[in-house]
């Protein structure tokens, strides 16, 4: 599996040389357009549309199209495309992947796919990873398809359903891709279709794809109800936690985050609950609280992952940013467990309502692209789960950052010294200095460091969006020294202020390897933007996180066998093959994590489309009673199936057992003859009863009143039956492991059990409706009699 991480080739001449061709017919059409006035150039919106409805294929107005918004973006920014975007964002049209250096604009690139997928008016979503940035690009990049005729929207949170209606109505729609998929999920809660702000799919371009498709696709998004919790069980499943030894009564796997309960630790639940037997399903609930417990107090630390406020409330810290993530809270009672864990009052718990991982909301889009100036390492990740390619786009100056060699110390403390050293040593001679960490109590660290050597330095850890934006904005002024974490300020460029060139452009250090070789390149990638001078380091210890989670065997033995100078610099040779080959570890486990759990979502993912299709169908109210005549039929064959299945013998059948099952559904059933011995024949006894069900909806439905009551109560049925199917198979895939099964893999476990679930569930739901049809009837014949 690892074999993915091996050295990827970089792209060639000859794969560019397709590009090159387009983008130079591009050039040639420039002079064309620059000739023509300012609405000439805009008409030509509706004369490519006119050529899309005449039959011309998209790919063959591409050139001209390019053009003219080439000519648009010089008129109304003053900004001309270079060559490298045109190929940027013929890369992209085409639903690939354009990978190019940071200060190549990127943002600049994405008004060329954007406007050329719009003109057939089925809409496009362009896709960043905050709101700041939307509102920018909305801001300036929407001024050049304003201009040409094209209306742009902005999606972001807290936004009133009529506003979101009709910036996804706009033929260009830009937004964080959160809550588009969120967006998505509240689609499919509504109670009338007027509610729905989306459309159709068609075509979304995304804006640091990496992060977007990869770093966020490692959680689901998920739509969540409060419901109280059950706070007695989170207190003492964390009374029980503080007794729990390590590797005597709980595991812990540190490179996958994993937790799990010995035989040891399953005899104290056993014993502090007064049950039998762990395993068993009715106890899945319990086994689910105390397994939050443990990964309360093993997985989260305090001031690390979380704090706690001045209120006394859990606030949850992101670690990429060291930001406080307001309002947000950890689903499935995980919460509330940390709650328990701290002493604080313990609040409502979130319960999944709906969800989705990021992986499948993007699949749902015919057409996807995307850029970055790091996604060539995980090309094959790209191809297999979203279908695109990377190219990497040559740069418009010729790179002039050196990236020198990674420095090794045998101590966390000699390497922040070193750290120190070297930026004293950068700052007195005026050069900038940009320290990236990849945490925020890492970032902490060289603050003190850097505080011990009275330098000056600006920390980010920044209240909002802009705060952080304007601080990256400034690291490249002169003698400026900033500290921030590695992704800080993402999309954003740093521009060198004036004598900084001569000083040596930015100097980027990076503190520890992150997970991921990306985030290093885009952290490097800081510095040398468009031909500017540069520089790039990494400084590293043995003690790092990454050895100690991913290989603290060998760092211990290259502990042992290092050979230092006084500042504690290991001077060992073949240091340097550890770190990669530990990255690469680290990067497969990652890529097997993000894997694992697009195939459990996988599972509902074929789920939820039953059960969205089906609640869609009931919320048209004009095809509300051929849904409820199927619901009848279908309702009745799933029970025949159960009670008398066509495969078994008539022997065997159940008739007395179909015929108790089909009283709740059915006003009428009728006796069934012990000598049936063909599934038709029983079928044919219940046709009369069928029809005259089916009858008697028909005719109630003349009435719209019982039609939006029948239409509410189905929604009602429907949304319950998924909430708790959600939470069964969240149950279900915690309790995999505790299984024991052998020689069979936890995955076709879980695919099996889960359609079995979701069959017992969902026929649940149809004969809830049913039953609850009859009823409604039943009131109102009587409240006619009466």
């Amino acid at each position: 599996m690892l074999s993915i991480f091996k050295k990827t080739a970089g792209t060639t001449p000859r794969q560019l040389k397709k590009y090159t061709k387009i983008t130079d017919r591009i050039n040639a059409l420039e002079e064309k357009y620059e000739k023509m006035k300012d609405d000439e150039l805009a008409a030509m919106t509706d004369e490519f549309r006119s050529r899309l409805q005449d039959g011309a294929k998209l790919q063959d107005l591409v050139p001209d199209a390019f053009a003219v918004v080439r000519e648009a973006s010089k008129r109304v920014l003053g900004m001309r495309h270079f060559d490298v975007q045109l190929i940027g964002g013929l890369v992209m049209t085409e639903g690939n992947i354009a990978e190019m250096a940071t200060g190549e604009g990127k943002t600049l690139v994405a008004s060329l796919p954007s406007y050329v997928q719009a003109l057939s008016g089925e809409g496009v979503h362009v896709i960043t990873v905050n709101d700041y940035l939307a509102r920018r690009d909305f801001e300036q990049i929407g001024q050049i398809h304003q201009f040409l005729g094209l209306t742009t929207g902005l999606n972001v949170p807290m936004m009133d359903p009529q506003e979101k209606q009709k910036a996804y109505q706009a033929d260009i729609t830009y937004g964080v891709g959160t809550e588009f998929g969120f967006d998505y999920l509240r689609d499919n809660l509504v109670s009338h279709p007027s509610q729905k702000v989306q459309r159709p799919y068609h075509f979304a371009i995304i804006d640091e794809v990496d992060s977007v498709l990869i770093d966020e696709a490692k959680t689901p998004l998920i739509i969540a109800g409060k419901m109280p919790p059950a706070a007695e069980l989170h207190h003492i499943a964390a009374l029980l936690m503080k007794r729990f030894e390590q590797d005597r009564d709980y595991e812990f796997d540190p490179e996958t985050k994993a937790v799990s309960l010995t035989d040891e630790g399953i005899d104290k639940v056993e014993k502090a609950f007064g049950v039998d037997n762990l395993y068993e399903a009715d106890h899945q609930t319990l086994y689910h609280y105390v397994i939050q417990a443990v990964r309360a107090h093993v997985i989260f630390k305090r001031d690390v992952d979380y704090i706690v406020n001045d209120k006394g409330e859990i606030a949850l810290v992101d670690m990429f940013t060291g930001r406080i993530m307001e309002g947000r809270t950890l689903s499935d009672g995980l919460h509330q467990a940390i709650e328990a864990k701290e002493g604080v009052e313990i609040t409502d718990e979130n319960k999944a309502q709906s969800q989705i991982t990021i992986q499948n909301y993007f699949r749902m889009y015919p057409g996807l692209c995307g850029m970055t100036g790091t996604a060539k390492t995980q090309e094959q990740e790209f191809r297999s789960v979203y279908g695109m390619q990377v190219v990497q786009v040559p740069t418009n100056r010729p790179k002039q950052r050196i990236d020198q060699p990674d420095l090794v110390y045998l101590t966390i403390a000699d390497k922040y010294e070193a750290v120190a050293r070297e930026v004293k040593e950068r700052h007195e001679k005026g050069q900038p200095v940009l320290v990236g960490t990849t945490s925020i109590l890492q970032s902490e660290a060289v603050a003190e460091y850097l505080e011990k050597h009275r330098l000056p330095f600006h920390l980010l850890n920044a209240k909002s969006v802009e705060q952080e934006i304007q601080l990256i904005e400034d690291a490249g002024q002169y003698g400026t020294i900033t500290v921030a974490t590695n992704m800080a300020g993402r999309g954003t460029d740093i521009r060198l202020g004036d004598k900084v060139a001569e000083a040596g452009g930015l100097f980027v250090i990076g503190t520890e390897k992150h997970e991921s070789r990306r985030i290093d390149n885009q952290l490097r990638g800081r510095s040398g933007r468009q031909g500017d001078p540069g520089e790039s380091r990494f400084f590293l210890s043995l003690e790092d996180e990454m050895f100690r989670r991913f290989a603290r065997e060998e760092a211990e033995k290259a502990i042992a066998a290092a050979q230092t100078d006084d500042t504690g610099l290991v001077l060992n040779k073949n240091i340097d093959e550890l770190t990669e080959r530990t990255q690469r570890i680290v990067e497969g486990v990652h890529f097997s994590q993000r894997e694992y759990n697009l195939k459990l979502d996988d599972v509902i993912n074929d789920q939820r489309g039953v059960v969205f299709s089906f609640r869609n169908k009931v919320l048209e109210m004009d095809s509300l009673e051929e849904t409820v005549d199927g619901l009848v039929d279908d309702t009745v064959s799933f029970e025949m199936e159960e009670f008398a299945p066509g495969s078994g013998s008539a022997d065997e059948w159940d008739l007395e057992g179909l015929g108790r099952s089909l009283a709740s559904i059915l006003p009428e059933v009728p006796e069934f003859d012990p000598e049936l011995s063909r599934q038709k024949d029983v079928r044919g006894v219940l046709e009369e009863p069928i029809r005259s069900f089916e009858e008697e909806i028909g005719q109630a439905m003349q009435s719209g009143q019982f039609r939006e009551i029948v239409q509410g109560l189905i929604l009602s049925r429907v949304d319950s039956m998924w909430v708790r199917h959600l939470e069964s198979m969240t149950r279900m895939k915690e309790g995999i492991g505790l299984r024991r099964y052998q020689q069979e893999d936890p995955m076709r476990i879980y695919q099996r059990e889960g359609l079995e679930l979701f069959g017992k569930h969902y026929q649940e739901m149809r004969k809830f409706i049913l039953n609850d049809l009859i009823n409604v009837m039943k009131q109102l014949k009587e409240a006619e009699q009466q």
